[in-house]
C-alpha cells in the first residue's frame, strides 16, 4: 500500500508491515489495486471484529479512551494489555494524541506503546507510516492466525491425561514462563475475559510438561499460552492441549478459533500451518525512539513460544 509521497520519496507499506522507499523519478507506473477477495479457508472476519476480540483475550487493570483509541494498562505483564489500541479517531491530531499517550504510560512508569496492524482491509497502514515518520520504531510484530474450530476436535491427540479448570494455579505458572515471579498483575490477566479455560499434563516436580489457556468469546476461540517443556516436545501435548481446549469451546458454541505468533517463530508457526491456521493480518507495537528501555516482562510471541511439537 502506497501509505505516503512526500518530498520526492514515496513510502509503500507490505502487508508484513514493512515498509520500502522508493525516489519518485523510479517511478515508472501506478494502479488502484482492488481489495483482496474473500478468504476461502478459515471463518469470515473483519478487522475490527478480530482486534476487539483479540484485546479481550488479555485485558487490561485500567484503560480510558481517547476519542475512538483505548489507552491500557496492567503494571507492564504484556505488551498487548500495556499499549493503545487505535480503532478509529482519536478526535485529536496525531501529534497531540501521541502526546497524550506518553504522558498517561509515564505517569503509570510505562513506555508507551501503540499496536497497529497492517495486511487485511481496513488495517493501520497509514497509522504505521504516520508513526514511523514521528521516529517511533516497530518493536514486535506477530501474526494473527484464524480457523474453523470444529477440526481442531477432529485430531487423533490423546487428551486423557490434559487436565483442564477456570483458574491458574501455581504449578502452571512454573511452566509459564513469559514472566519472572508472577504477582497479582500477572493473574488478573491471565484471568480475564468472557470465558476463560486453562489446560495443563502433569510433569515432574510439581512442574506441568505442557500448558495453555483458551478465551472463548461468542463465536471465537483464543489460544494462547501454549507452552511445553524442552524434555516433553514432539509427543503431540500441544496438539493434545489445543484439542482439549477446542473441545470445551465447541461445547459452549464457538466456531472459531484465534490466536497470535511472531512471525519469525517458524516451529509454531508450522504447528499451526498443519492445524489448518491461516495469518489473518499482522499486528505490529511502536514505541518512540527515545522511549525507556523495554518492557521488564514477556514479549508477544504467542502461543508456543517455549517449544511446539512442529
Amino acid at each position: 500500500m502506497l501509505t505516503s509521497w512526500d518530498s520526492g520519496v514515496l513510502l509503500i507499506t507490505r502487508r508484513t508491515g514493512d515498509t520500502v522507499r522508493v525516489a519518485e523519478d523510479r517511478l515508472a507506473a501506478g494502479k488502484v489495486v482492488p481489495a483482496a477477495p474473500a478468504r476461502r479457508r478459515g471463518p469470515a472476519a473483519s478487522f475490527p471484529e478480530l482486534a476487539r476480540v483479540t484485546a479481550r483475550g488479555w485485558q487490561p487493570l485500567e484503560s480510558e479512551p481517547l476519542g475512538d483509541w483505548t489507552l491500557r494498562a496492567a503494571a507492564g505483564f504484556t505488551r498487548r494489555a500495556n499499549s493503545v489500541l487505535p480503532l478509529g479517531d482519536p478526535g485529536l491530531p496525531l501529534d497531540a494524541a501521541l502526546e497524550h499517550v506518553r504522558a498517561w504510560y509515564a505517569a503509570r512508569g510505562l513506555p508507551a506503546y501503540v499496536q497497529a496492524a497492517t495486511g487485511a482491509e481496513g488495517t493501520q497502514e497509514v497509522l504505521c507510516a504516520e508513526l514511523e515518520r514521528r521516529d517511533w520504531v516497530r518493536e514486535v510484530s506477530a501474526e494473527v492466525r484464524i480457523a474453523g474450530l470444529a477440526p481442531l476436535d477432529d485430531t487423533d491427540a490423546d487428551v486423557s491425561a490434559v487436565r483442564l479448570g477456570r483458574s491458574v494455579d501455581d504449578p502452571w505458572l512454573r511452566r509459564y514462563q513469559r514472566t519472572g515471579e508472577p504477582g497479582p498483575h500477572v493473574t488478573k490477566v491471565l484471568g480475564s475475559g468472557p470465558s476463560v479455560w486453562f489446560a495443563s499434563v502433569a510433569g515432574t516436580d510439581d512442574v506441568p510438561a505442557a500448558i495453555g489457556r483458551c478465551v472463548v468469546d461468542g463465536r471465537w476461540a483464543g489460544f494462547m499460552a501454549v507452552e511445553v517443556a524442552s524434555a516433553h516436545r514432539r509427543r503431540g501435548l500441544a496438539t493434545a492441549v489445543m484439542t482439549a481446549l477446542a473441545r470445551r469451546a465447541l461445547e459452549e458454541d464457538a466456531s472459531a478459533a484465534w490466536l497470535q505468533v511472531e512471525a519469525d517463530n517458524d516451529g509454531a508457526r508450522a504447528l499451526y500451518d498443519g492445524m489448518g491456521f491461516t495469518v489473518h493480518h499482522h499486528y505490529h507495537h511502536y514505541r518512540p525512539r527515545a522511549a525507556a528501555a523495554d518492557l521488564p516482562t514477556t514479549d508477544d510471541r504467542g502461543p508456543g513460544d517455549q517449544g511446539t511439537d512442529a
